[in-house]
């Protein structure tokens, strides 16, 4: 069991529904000593503060597995004094028997697993980092539905005899249906289809647009994310999910545990007399970890410091896959040491900054501006002041850190690419 077992009276295994909730109440150290009290099955889930005020106490610890409402019912219990924890679904559903399952066995399973000490908790996130999660998430479907409109058109006009150019624009209204008309002589089923499909990626487009224009504005206001823009390969995009998923920063003690959080530390198993190593895939989060990729495949194919490193190591091992990793998780690092306010202050905007604060203006949108009542210099003028005074980081005294030389630091920035 956790560290502050003494002060938990009961563990309550509570299996959760959208609907309706389980809980099993055991008292006990261990699963072998853990007693059930009781069980209280299918409690309709609006009453959920009531039953936890009746028959509960502060002293209680409750344990769910992550699903799509472990966050909320976390924070409503937190609203009437009481603790939660979340354990990690994957981890959960290893431990079901397959031959016989319901709720009430579910919410013993839970606690029990608590008991062991084996079970992995998830961190639950404050509501600003979930509402940016929501936002990430959403614009990440918005460019997979966006993509895959393009796709099934251009797959309709092919399985027609149509090929067109490559970066053809199909989201400009007229200007797409005239050129598509041009192409054939179409039958009035046919471009019933076209116009049909036209339609679906027109909005598939502006959504896309909406929420990466929300996310740019989001970098631009807050100096944190803002901030990570410093770093060669990362613009607006990348800046907001590493914001999103990495949440409070002061949860990773050192760099090395954000790497393996984000999953670019590499798998192994050494057991008996056989030794495997295998690649970064399988663990970690995989969504900011491709994004992560991404960006360190373009930071290999620019003249960055670090691009030079990226190089050099590609010519030793010669593997481009090998050599993208090992970038990305110099990026995760670089962005570790930046969050946690450890770089020197930005003195002026090179010829590298300079476009990607550009850049991300444009995300932004020439309605969204007038709907500000900003220019586009307006807009300029405040991040580069964003970027040269910094933010506000207060660091934990209790936190052994020894300030670097300023040389040493400028070391470090030019080898982590930072402006």
């Amino acid at each position: 069991m956790n560290k502050d077992s003494n002060l938990v009276e009961r563990v309550i295994g509570f299996d959760s529904h959208p609907d309706s909730f389980t809980a099993a109440v055991l008292r006990g150290q261990t699963p072998a000593q853990a007693v059930t009290e009781n069980v209280f099955n299918k409690v309709p889930m609006a009453q959920l503060r009531s039953w936890a005020k009746k028959h509960t106490t502060a002293q209680d610890l409750f344990v769910l597995e992550a699903s799509g409402n472990s966050f909320q019912v976390v924070r409503s219990l937190a609203a009437i004094d009481r603790r939660a924890l979340v354990l990690e679904s994957c981890q959960m559903g290893k431990l079901k028997e397959a031959h016989a399952n319901n709720d009430k066995i579910s919410a013993v399973r839970i606690a029990k697993a608590h008991l062991a000490g084996t079970a992995k908790t998830v961190w639950v996130p404050d509501p600003k980092t979930q509402e940016r999660r929501d936002w990430f998430h959403i614009h990440r479907k918005a460019v997979k539905r966006s993509t895959q409109m393009r796709n099934r058109l251009l797959s309709y006009l092919s399985d027609n005899g149509v090929r067109l150019k490559k970066g053809t624009q199909l989201t400009q209204t007229k200007a797409a249906e005239e050129q598509l008309r041009q192409t054939k002589d179409w039958s009035l089923r046919q471009w019933q289809v076209i116009e049909g499909m036209l339609m679906e990626l027109r909005h598939a487009h502006e959504q896309r647009k909406h929420w990466r224009s929300l996310i740019a504005q989001e970098v631009i206001a807050d100096p944190l994310l803002l901030s990570l823009v410093r770093l060669c390969g990362v613009r607006d995009q990348v800046a907001f999910a590493l914001g999103a998923i990495i949440g409070d920063i002061k949860r990773f003690a050192e760099p090395r545990k954000l790497v393996k959080y984000v999953g670019l530390n590499p798998a192994f198993d050494d057991s008996g007399q056989t030794e495997w190593k295998g690649g970064i895939a399988g663990h970690g989060r995989k969504d900011v970890r491709c994004l992560l990729i991404e960006a360190a495949q373009s930071i290999l194919r620019s003249k960055d410091p670090l691009a030079k490193w990226g190089k050099k190591l590609l010519a030793r091992k010669s593997s481009v896959k090998l050599a993208v990793a090992a970038i990305a998780r110099k990026l995760i690092v670089a962005v570790w040491y930046l969050m946690m306010g450890r770089w020197t202050s930005l003195e002026e905007m090179d010829e590298r900054l300079a476009p990607k604060v550009g850049k991300i203006i444009t995300q932004v949108g020439g309605q969204v501006l007038k709907k500000l009542g900003k220019t586009s210099a307006d807009l300029r003028a405040q991040m580069e002041q964003s970027l040269k005074t910094g933010r506000i980081y207060v660091l934990d005294l209790n936190k052994k850190f020894t300030p670097r030389p300023k040389a040493q630091k400028q070391t470090l920035a030019t080898e982590y690419g930072i402006a």
